[in-house]
Order: structure tokens, then sequence, then C-alpha cells
């Protein structure tokens, strides 16, 4: 592999968390969304898998539907108890009704003893029925507590809400090339004192065994103080670079995968914020170059930051030698 020599110079990062042997990885390392791309056994789930952040870090579709679903489930489940004692034991359901009617009465009774509302219409009658109504009650005061612990949480927990082109670019810059990525943010929080750091995996024979190794990628500009529009973020391949001297098929062949971790201090949560993604090999474009995805409003009040042209590019063409001398 071209440029193997030149790679030897630079420090191997042992503390990225993930091991150098490759033949246990599978796919790539982290995932778009910045989740490690990894399953966990040898235990059983409930030990494996925490609720709570499970909850947390559901996107909002998914959380309501298992929300409705734990409460039509609770629902159904007394319902049946009520049933099963008897529906004659809650009085204003008529016993003439179809068994369907009362188990869907005893259903509605259910809702309105777990939220607390009680209209009154049906109410228990008899001890069994009661001490059923007054669990169910209590369970639900509890049930909802937690709900909204949940929903505040999501609410409330700090995010950096940053978006990444979907596309690794390798441009022209200066007098050779570089690799390049874009971010933005896409809500209307604001982000101050931006690090942003790369990490390379390679994938290189050592010994006739296939090993992964670890670099850091050096950027041109490594922090900014603020993240008002765009930040195209530019590692130069140059003889600082582990990457200097790779080929495009270098690239393919060492199944090449970028680490990004974007840190930050959230000025309307008052916190440091946290964003990573990767790309892989397959995401990299030889010859793009982006394009401005900002400018300034026809009225001329104010910058428009179009973001659905974060990925926006153009191909060009990369000087003779690609990365740089074969």
């Amino acid at each position: 592999m071209a440029g193997s020599n030149h790679r030897n110079r630079f420090r191997n990062i042992d503390n990225t968390g993930f091991g150098p042997n490759s033949s246990v990885e599978g796919g790539r390392l982290i995932n778009p969304d910045g989740s490690t791309n990894l399953r966990k056994r040898g235990l059983p789930i409930w030990e494996r898998i925490s609720i709570y952040h499970t909850l947390l870090r559901m996107d909002r579709g998914p959380f309501f539907f298992w929300i409705f679903l734990f409460y039509t489930s609770i629902n159904v489940v007394f319902a049946s108890i009520y049933f099963f004692i008897g529906v004659n034991n809650l009085s204003g359901i008529d016993p003439a009704q179809t068994a369907f009617q009362q188990f869907t009465a005893a259903f509605f009774f259910s809702s309105q003893t777990l939220t607390t509302v009680g209209y009154g219409h049906v109410a228990p009658s008899g001890m069994m029925t009661n001490i059923v109504a007054s669990t169910e009650s209590l369970l639900g005061i509890l049930a909802f507590a937690v709900v909204t612990g949940l929903i505040y949480g999501r609410f409330s927990r700090p995010r950096a809400y940053l978006r990444f082109s979907g596309n690794l670019l390798v441009s022209p810059f200066k007098s050779s090339t570089a690799l390049m990525f874009r971010t933005a943010t896409y809500k209307n929080n604001h982000l101050t004192d931006v690090e942003a750091q790369m990490t390379v995996a390679l994938h290189v024979t050592e010994n006739g065994k296939i090993v992964t190794r670890f670099y850091q990628l050096p950027l041109e500009i490594s922090k900014i103080n603020s993240l008002a529009l765009s930040w195209t973020i530019v590692h130069p391949i140059n003889e600082e670079s582990p990457l200097y001297n790779f080929t495009e098929e270098d690239i393919k062949n060492s199944k090449m995968e970028v680490i990004v971790t974007i840190k930050a201090f959230d000025d309307h949560f008052s916190n440091v914020v946290m964003q990573r993604t990767s790309y892989t090999y397959n995401q990299v474009v030889f010859g793009g170059r982006f394009l401005p995805m900002f400018e300034r409003a026809q009225s001329g009040q104010y910058t428009l930051l179009e973001l659905d042209k974060i990925n926006t590019h153009e191909r060009v063409v990369l000087p003779q030698r690609v990365f740089s001398e074969n």
C-alpha cells in the first residue's frame, strides 16, 4: 500500500475504545447518528438494556407509540380483571349489554381510574372491585409521574443539533488536496467554543494479519469561536497527514473510516454538548467541492442559511497527483 513508510512516522492512537483486531469488526465502527455499531450479549436483556436511556434516546414517533401501547395495554389488563370479577360489581354498567359492550365499559372505567379522572358514571362496588380500582389509581399516579419525567428529560436533554454533509470530499486545497466535510446547526440554538476532531481508522496488513490502526488527522482549523453559519472542516493532505501518498485505490483497500467528534458550548442550555458521526470509504467523493449554502436575503436585512444544501457540491478536477506523489 502506498504511504505505508510515511505512515509509520505517526503514532498510532490506542485510546479510541476500539481494538486493533480487524477480524472481529462488523462493518463500520460508528453509525451516522454517532452511536457505536455494537451489540452486546452474555447477560439477560434486562441487565444489558437501560429502559430509561433507551426511552430518552428513542425517536419521537416510537417514543409516543410505546407510551400509547403501555397505556392501552394496562387498561386492557385491568378491564379484563374487572370483567372476570364481574361487571355487576361496577354500578352503572347495564347487565343486559353484550359481553363486548360490558368489556368496553370496563375498559373506559379503567382508563378513567388510571388517569384519576373519575367521571362517576361507573363506580366500583364490593371489596374486591374497590381494591383493584385503588391499586390501579396508585399505579396510574406512579406511571404518569414516570412518563412526565421522561418527557421532561427528553425536552431538557442538551443536544448539539448538528447536521453533517452526507459525503466526505477530496478537494483541491492550496497547492495540494484536502479531506473535508461540512456541518451546521439546524435548530435556533447557538454554539460557541466549537471544537472538531477527526480520527481515521485504516485496515492494514502487518505480519500477514489485517489490523486496524487509528491516527489523528490534523485540521486546518480545529476550533472556532461561534458556529453561526456552516463550518467546512478541512484536513490538509500533506506530509503531516497519515494519508499522504494515498491513492483512491488505497482508500478503498484500507476500508478507511473517518470518525468525527464535535464538542461545543450551548448558550441556551449553558452546558457542553457533543455529537459524533463517521464517514466510510464509500462516502468519499474524489474531486468534489462544496457549493455555498448561505447568501444575503433579498431584503438585505439578514443572512439566509439553506440547510438543505449542506451536501451540495460540484465535481472538480483534482491535481494530477491526487494526494501526492505515488
